[in-house]
This record gives structure tokens, C-alpha cells and sequence, in this order.
């Protein structure tokens, strides 16, 4: 319905007012005044009343009234019609609200991925130290003992040169075992890709592992039941470095008189391998750092085993540079299961 504006409440009033007081003229006149004297005295009156009315409600009346009919006909406005009715200065300061707030928040989550790479950074510094300062220490001590005298002596000095040639080893093995990840994580080795039985493979592996697995009471097994070839296509010589890893480890963390397993399951366009074992097995708050460098369960009894702590990071870039993914379960003292995809040949 269509709302009265306020002229036309004050016209409404007027009339109304006017009416009544015409009614009352009205029976002025029925009680004997003349006839035509008090119709043209009451349409003078009339008009003159209806003005004098409209002045004083307009007057006295409606200006009182007028904020709370304001009020009554105020309609608020709609989301879109408030944001048609803002100023241009006001838009373009909201926005640039929006843009301060995104630009902080894009700050803060790269101040934290920088927090992270500076942690990791730390961390890989103080590894590779560590690592390196144990056989550089030995070597310094071998030698010095040679130095004051021990050279006279056709036993020690055998025996120290020897001692020193394996700690040289040990340093060779981690740069050049941090040599292959950096070249694997930067692209620059990529794999050379043949057709070739991952089984065979597997036989090989474990045959060359067999007087170390002898020497740990561990039994191998190839668990593959057929004869039938299981042909992939992936880096034959990487492939090799990654079932070496899995199995020397399975050997050296395993229990007397324990197992180490190579399965394979045959999954259409993949063939997935598993690699198990049901040794000292790793404690759930450390599976999802074993692919870390240098990242030991039990440090003093890992160095012990040897290896330069990043045989399992090897493994992760190899499988991952072929496009594949590696993942590993394991209960504490039941045992550890790695399992990883290659591509089927066709």
C-alpha cells in the first residue's frame, strides 16, 4: 500500500476538523438563523477555517510529530543498495584494507616456510659435521699415534693405517652419497630406463647379501612363487641401490635367526614390492621422519650397524625421480614392511 505523505496527513486533518465544524454550523442554522445568511456565512467560515486548521497542526502539530513519522517510514537499506550508495574514497580504502590484510597473511606463512628451510638448514649442517667429524677424528688420531713411534712397529702400524683407510671410506661414502641426492633432487641424474625382471633382480641382491645375512643369523627369501617374469621398466643400476638399501637394512636392524622377505604383487600397469623384515621395528613418532637425511632411530646402535645415514633418502629420491611412490609401516619389536611401485613394461 502506498504511504501518505506528511502535506497529505496535514490536508487528511483539516478536512476532518473542518467537517466537524461545518456539522455544528449545520444545526446552528436548523434553530432558526436565516437560511441564506448562514450557508453563505458557513462557506466563508469554511474556507477561512480550513487554512487557520492547516496552519496550526502545520504549525504546532506536525513538526513535533514529523522526526517520529520519519522514523516509522525508514526503510534500511539492502546490502547491494549500501554498497552502491558508498563513496569512491570509501570503496578504494576498503579495498586497500583487503589488499594489507592478504599481503600480511602471505608474509607471515613465508616468514614460516623460511623458518622451516632455516631449521632444515641447521639441522642438515650440523648432520653433515657430525657425520664427517668422527672419522676425521679417528684419521687425526691414527696418524698421530703412528708419528710418535708407532710407525717403529710393524703390527700398530698396520693396523692404524688400516683403521684409517676404512674411516677415508666412511667420509668418501657420504659425499658421494650426498652428491647422488643433491643430483637427484636438482633433476641433474636421471634415470636410464630399461626393461628388465624385477625378480632376477631381486635374486641377485639377496644372493650378493648372503654372508652378511649369514654372519646376523637373518634368512632371506624371495617370496615370488611362480616362474613367471615380472618385467618393469625403470633404472636397472637404481633399482639395485634401492633393494640393496632395503634389504641391508632389514639385515642389520633385524633379530637372530629373524627373516628379511621380497614380495611382489602384480597391480595391472604396476608391479609393487615389498621389502619386510620382523626385526627391532621402528616406533610410530619416527616413521614419518625415516626418510630424512641422516635420520637415526637409535643413534649409538645405528652407528654401530654402519652406513652413512642416508641410504632410506636415497632410496625415497630414486623411487620418486622414477615417478613412484615408496611408503613404509612398522610395529616396535614386530618388524618393518617398505613397499614401493615401478612401472610395468609393456
Amino acid at each position: 500500500m502506498k504511504k501518505l505523505t506528511s502535506k497529505q496527513v496535514v490536508v487528511f486533518l483539516a478536512l476532518v476538523l473542518t467537517l466537524i465544524v461545518g456539522i455544528g454550523w449545520y444545526y446552528l442554522l436548523l434553530t432558526g438563523f436565516s437560511f441564506l445568511f448562514m450557508s453563505i456565512g458557513l462557506v466563508v467560515f469554511l474556507i477561512i477555517a480550513f487554512y487557520i486548521i492547516q496552519f496550526a497542526i502545520n504549525a504546532f502539530i506536525l513538526e513535533k510529530i514529523r522526526p517520529l513519522y520519519k522514523i516509522i517510514d525508514f526503510v534500511p537499506p539492502t546490502e547491494k543498495e549500501t554498497k552502491l550508495k558508498l563513496t569512491p574514497g570509501f570503496v578504494e580504502l576498503s579495498q586497500v584494507e583487503q589488499d594489507v590484510e592478504k599481503w600480511a597473511q602471505n608474509q607471515l606463512q613465508e616468514i614460516e616456510r623460511l623458518k622451516v628451510l632455516e631449521k632444515y638448514r641447521k639441522d642438515f649442517v650440523g648432520n653433515v659435521s657430525h657425520e664427517l667429524k668422527t672419522p676425521i677424528f679417528n684419521i687425526q688420531g691414527y696418524i698421530l699415534t703412528l708419528l710418535e713411534g708407532g710407525m717403529e712397529d710393524p703390527n700398530i702400524n698396520k693396523l692404524y693405517l688400516t683403521r684409517a683407510e676404512k674411516s677415508i671410506d666412511r667420509m668418501i661414502s657420504i659425499v658421494e652419497d650426498l652428491e647422488s641426492i643433491n643430483k637427484l633432487e636438482t633433476g641433474e641424474l636421471k634415470p636410464m630406463f630399461s626393461v628388465f625382471d624385477i625378480v632376477k633382480l631381486a635374486d641377485e641382491v639377496l644372493e650378493l647379501e648372503q654372508p652378511l645375512s649369514k654372519e646376523r643369523q637373518i634368512t632371506l627369501i624371495n617370496d615370488y612363487k611362480t616362474d613367471k617374469q615380472l618385467m618393469v621398466k625403470a633404472d636397472r643400476k637404481r633399482i639395485t641401490e634401492v633393494l640393496t638399501n632395503l634389504v641391508v637394512n632389514g639385515i642389520k636392524y633385524g633379530k637372530a635367526n629373524g627373516f628379511v622377505k621380497v614380495g611382489f604383487y602384480d597391480l595391472d600397469d604396476k608391479i609393487m614390492v615389498e621389502v619386510s623384515d620382523n626385526g627391532i621395528g621402528i616406533d610410530k613418532k619416527d616413521l614419518s621422519r625415516i626418510f630424512e637425511r641422516f635420520f637415526r632411530v637409535d643413534k649409538s646402535r645405528s652407528r654401530e650397524q654402519g652406513g652413512t645415514g642416508l641410504g632410506l633418502s636415497i632410496v625415497k629420491h630414486i623411487i620418486e625421480a622414477h615417478n613412484q611412490t615408496i611408503n613404509v609401516q612398522s610395529v616396535l619389536n614386530e618388524g618393518t614392511t617398505f613397499t614401493f611401485t615401478l612401472e610395468k613394461a609393456r
